[in-house]
Order: structure tokens, then sequence, then C-alpha cells
């Protein structure tokens, strides 16, 4: 017999020595799976999360664990796991015990070999962890957040409509200096992104609680887009830039919320605008198979490639000096996808650096 023969399962058994070694020595609970959810293998701290002492290799997943999911409604955990064709993840998931307790709990699970090869059986690799205390922080932090912004609504609003009088004051009479005439603009400026800043904070603190509610209505997608243009048109035309609606003929009404389909437009147009130092924004839209195709387009600054992995990311802002030298917090375009998951949207971005940008959106009917 060869010597490669004899040493296989050896070198099987070692790999899986060092395998249960390094799964039990893992903070976080894994339990493996075979394709009928009957547990093959299992650490430590899987037990713990699992509230049990003994021994659960051969036990069915879904006599092991209650899940229940953010709405309060049971999951089929057999039909979870088996419906899981990719790694994924749930951060979610509340796992309820027998004497009624109950904890967050983040769930990834994902398809494997349990085995050597293609000839090894189907099976899922599942990750647990005890996030109970991440998610009072986090709820901790969204009602801070809601009850700051909240609370700066009101003074920002009048310290804008004050700083807005005097300007009108000064224009009118025109015997102000124009070193004051330069301050008030800064103020009014900084003001405004004040406003925007607290409003995207108090968006994101009601979506990441799931507090955002969905009031459908049919939207007059080229009225939309008419109001939207004439909004930014005095703000383009300090900047020395066009801003223009680009409307197809045959457009009719889209059945989404106004209220959102709107944000998510004006959160795109206001970075384009932002972003863009001479030529024009132009803001499109055109029928499409269930829904409405819309575009935002600019000849500004453009997104390098590597950025664009992470332009949607909470709090990311481009080390590129040009993006640096304007003010921003790096939460615009993340609440952004956050609307458009509620609407179902789907975004996706063209961009050439130096060349400008696309933003499509596609958002379907929702009725």
């Amino acid at each position: 017999m060869p010597r490669s023969a004899k040493q296989k399962p050896t070198e099987a058994a070692l790999d899986h020595g060092r395998l249960q070694s390094l799964i039990g020595s893992m903070a976080d609970g894994v339990v493996a799976v075979d394709d009928d959810i009957k547990v093959v293998l299992y650490n430590g701290a899987a037990l713990n999360i699992l509230d049990t002492n003994g021994s659960i290799k051969g036990r069915t997943l879904e006599h092991l664990v209650k899940l229940y999911d953010k709405n309060g409604q049971m999951v089929n955990v057999k039909t979870l796991v088996k419906n899981t064709s990719r790694a994924e993840s749930n951060r979610d998931l509340l796992l309820h015990y027998e004497d009624g307790s109950r904890i967050n709990l983040y769930l990834s699970i994902a398809p494997v070999r349990l085995g050597y090869g293609e000839a090894g059986d189907r099976g899922y690799v599942l990750l647990l962890r005890d996030i109970t205390h991440e998610k009072s922080l986090e709820e901790e932090r969204d009602e801070f957040i809601s009850v700051v912004s909240h609370e700066l609504r009101t003074p920002i609003a009048i310290a804008e409509g004050n700083v807005s009088n005097a300007q009108f004051i000064i224009e009118r009479n025109g015997s102000t200096s124009p070193a004051i005439v330069d301050a008030l603009k800064q103020a009014h400026d900084q003001i405004v992104f004040l406003a925007g800043m607290v409003n995207d904070l108090s968006t994101l603190s009601r979506a990441e609680r799931g507090k955002l509610t969905l009031d459908i209505t049919a939207i007059n997608v080229h009225q939309l887009l008419t109001d939207l243009v004439n909004t930014y048109q005095k703000d383009a035309a300090a900047k020395g830039l066009a801003v223009r609606a680009d409307l197809n003929p045959h457009l009719e009404t889209l059945s989404s919320s106004d209220l959102y389909v709107r944000e998510i437009l004006q959160n795109f147009i206001t970075n384009a605008l932002k972003y863009t130092e001479k030529g024009s924004v132009v803001v499109g839209a055109k029928p499409v198979k269930d829904g409405v195709l819309f575009t935002v387009s600019d000849t500004g600054i453009g997104i390098s490639k590597s950025d664009q992995e992470r332009v949607f990311d909470k709090f990311f802002r481009s080390e590129d000096f040009r993006t640096r030298a304007t003010s921003g917090t790096g939460l615009g375009l993340y609440v952004t996808m956050k609307l458009a998951r509620i609407v179902h949207a789907e975004v996706s971005l063209e961009s050439e650096l130096n060349h400008g940008s696309t933003f499509s959106i596609f958002i379907p009917n929702l009725q």
C-alpha cells in the first residue's frame, strides 16, 4: 500500500483535531449541522448561548433554539437554514429560553461541505453571538440622537429665520459693509448645514429603530422633478451651475412614498451640487417596467473606483482634498440608502474621476 494512502487517515485526524481546538477556543458560539439540520460539531460557547450543559450532537437545531424576529414572529429555523445559499448574517433575532427570558442574537449562517472536497456532505456552519448589551447601547444612542435632534430643530429654525431676515433688510437698505454681508452669509450657510445634519441624524435614528412608516400615495413624477429643480435653482446659480430636469414625455404616476422618494432625490441633488464646480446637474426620470428609473447626473469631481465601494458607508468621507474642502458628515448617502431600502429601491453608481457621476435609482410601484 502506498505511503500516502496510509497517511491520509492520520492527516485527517490531525486536521479534525486542529479544527476542534480552533473552534473550542472561539468566544462566539459555533454549531455545524448536516443537511438534515442535525448537529455534528459545536463548541463550549455555543452551549452557553443555548443554555445547556449536555451534549447536543445529533440533535436537530429546531429543537434547540426558539427564534423570533424583531416583530415578534416565530422563525422557522429549519427553513431559515435550508434557504441559505451563501453566507448571510442577521442582527435582529431574539433567542427565547424555556424560563421566558431572551437575548438579542447575532446569527451568521454559511453553507459548507462537511468532509473533504466536493465529495463532502452538504451542511451549514452557524455562528452565534449574544449582542444584548450591544443592542441596549444602540437603543440608548438612538434615543439620545432622537431627543437631541428634536430639541435642536426649533432653535436652528429660529436662528435661520433671524439671519435670513437680517440678510433681507441689509439687501433692501444696501448700506452695510461687505464684511458684515459676508459674515451673515457664512452664518446662514452654517445654520443650513447644521439643519441638514440634524435632519440626517433624526432620519437615521428613526430608520435604525424601525420607526419609519411607509405612506404610499400616487406621485406625479413630472411635478415632483419640476418642484425639485425649482427648489435648487438658486443654490445652483450661486455656484454658476445649471440644474435642469430631463423628463420622459410618457411619465405617469408612481405608487410609493412621496416623502421618502423626495428626500432620496434631494440628497442626491444636494450631493451633486456640492461636488460640482462647473457645468450642470441633470435630474432625469423615465418609465420602466414596474416603476420609474430616476437619474441624477453631474459634471463634478467624480468618485474614484476605491471610494465607489464605500461611498454609501456610514460616516464615510473621501480622502480626496476636493471632498475634504467641503463640509459634510458622511451621513447623507448612508441615510439615502436606508430610505431606498424602505421603498424597495435599487441604487447604482457610475462615475469617472474628474468627469462626473451618475446615480441611478429604480423605484418600483408598491401598489
